[in-house]
């Protein structure tokens, strides 16, 4: 499972998608028999097309089908060097 970077730029997303697949793959190639690697979960609502482009098998759709959530992005994923602005 993984998440990818926060970013507007397909192709960065992308990478993160190419990485876990590879990973998953090599991973696969030295699993014990009977070790099914069989599903990655990757991709959520903003992503979730180049996810399955690069072989998920599972995404997280919350936002697409109940809605954008009450803070902003950037409350869930501060810039660096920037700390959170809507803090309790």
């Amino acid at each position: 499972m993984t998440l990818a970077l926060f970013s507007s730029e397909a192709e960065r997303v992308r990478q993160c998608f190419v990485l876990l697949r590879s990973l998953r793959d090599r991973v696969r190639q030295s699993a014990p028999a009977g070790v099914c690697l069989d599903e990655l979960s990757m991709g959520m609502s903003g992503d979730f097309e180049i996810a399955i482009e690069e072989g998920a098998t599972v995404v997280r759709v919350g936002q697409a089908i109940f809605g954008a959530r009450p803070m902003p992005d950037s409350y869930y994923w501060p810039t660096e060097n920037k700390e959170r602005e809507f803090l309790p």
